[in-house]
């Protein structure tokens, strides 16, 4: 008799039988044959399908418990899905097993040919990354894989993402978040390095010491208040912008190395800053926060909110109609966020400080309510900052 090795199946179906007494292996297998010959015809017979290979030995496992015995079924088939269906199907109307009642169900019929391809993408990566010849760019797969390998040259240094010559350049571009930095590695810019936050963390300072410095920005106001933060905070020598209205990490490479082309000096910046009308720049950094008018059924929910919070040291992120989209850490918020693009309101178990407020502006959240006011903070009009007292006061 033909034997259809596993490794040669496209299909395994995966079976459960259940017997109301005690059976053994020969009892399951002669059922599978006995009580399926004929249904589906000669071509689908499964003792012929079995010599001609195209079905493979059928695998049982026994378990009895109680005087009842469970059998899993394996059947391994290189017939096409329809065909495997029907054999699968055939299965369910096995209701006996020597003496005992039986009942069959189908768990899943596994297509094992898509471990063979996953096996084969994760192994063309790991060559790939070995190889030293260049492959040709005529097929997407190739393409797909190349990215793949990209990605994994994202290296961490002192806890901040960063491509892998940050360290031995002698220039560096500073960017906001991992994804503007996974987008110009892929792109084979590979000494950027990101904030990841809204301070300018200590290792990046030590870096603006000691290399020429570009900071490649988003081109809205999110890219405006990180600008801000690092002429405040380092030493930088060029300052690079995306275009408006447009994120670093959805950049073309073409696109990319136009914003870089297009770099200032950082006196050029910040001489354009002091040509700015002082109604403008009060209205960027000193805005009061203007609250608009709330409905008293939606600070019934805000307040809900911020009283289901108390002592979570978590927070909710919310869409436009208030609607829960996620609960997460204080602590994540930063990294997590972004993940949630749809996100309009953010409650929060926390006294509202700077940090989280330029966070909120980047992400473009409308309103932002914790459990009250660290210190003072300025946002422009598009936030606006609430505490709980406030939304107790409203009309």
């Amino acid at each position: 008799m033909g034997k259809l090795a596993q490794n040669f199946a496209k299909y395994m179906i995966h079976a459960k039988m259940e017997a109301t007494g005690t059976v053994e292996k020969p009892d399951v297998i002669g059922a599978i044959f006995g009580q399926t010959e004929g249904l589906l015809g000669q071509d689908l017979d499964l003792r012929e399908l079995q010599r001609t290979g195209r079905i493979g030995r059928i695998e049982v496992r026994l378990k009895t418990l109680k005087g009842n015995t469970t059998a899993e079924i394996e059947i391994p088939s290189s017939l096409d899905s329809s065909e495997t269906a029907l054999i699968a199907a055939a299965l369910e109307t096995i209701e006996k097993v020597g003496p005992c009642t039986a009942k069959t169900a189908i768990e899943k019929v596994e297509d094992v040919r898509t471990q063979k391809r996953h096996f084969v993408i994760d192994r063309a990566k790991d060559i790939l990354r070995d190889m030293t010849s260049e492959l040709s760019e005529s097929q997407n797969i190739a393409e797909h894989i190349r990215e793949s390998v990209r990605s994994f040259e994202i290296s961490s240094w002192e806890g901040l993402s960063s491509g892998p010559d940050v360290l031995t350049s002698d220039e560096i571009i500073i960017v906001e978040g991992r994804g503007d930095v996974i987008n110009l590695v892929k792109n084979g810019i590979r000494n950027c390095i990101a904030i990841e936050g809204s301070k300018v963390p200590e290792p990046i300072e030590r870096l603006c010491k000691e290399k020429v410095v570009t900071a490649l920005l988003d081109g809205d106001r999110g890219g405006d208040l990180i600008l801000r933060k690092l002429l405040s905070t380092v030493e930088i020598d060029f300052v690079a912008r995306a275009e408006e209205g447009k994120e670093v990490e959805e950049l073309t490479k073409k696109q990319l190395f136009k914003s870089l082309r297009s770099k200032v000096t950082v006196n050029r910046v910040i001489e354009d800053i002091g040509k700015i009308a002082p109604s403008t720049i009060k209205d960027f950094e000193e805005q009061e926060v203007e609250k608009e008018h709330l409905t008293a059924e939606k600070r019934k929910q805000l307040l809900k909110h911020v009283e289901d919070l108390v002592g979570t040291r978590a927070a909710f992120l919310l869409d436009s109609d208030g609607h829960l989209l996620s609960k997460m850490p204080i602590g994540e918020l930063s990294l997590l966020i972004q993940d949630y693009p749809e996100t309009d309101i953010v409650v929060i178990d926390s006294k509202i400080n700077q940090d989280l407020v330029d966070l909120a502006i980047q992400r473009r959240i409308k309103y932002l309510i914790g459990t009250g006011m660290k210190d003072e903070v300025k946002s422009p009009k598009t936030l606006i900052v609430i505490t709980p007292e406030e939304l107790k006061s409203m009309a």
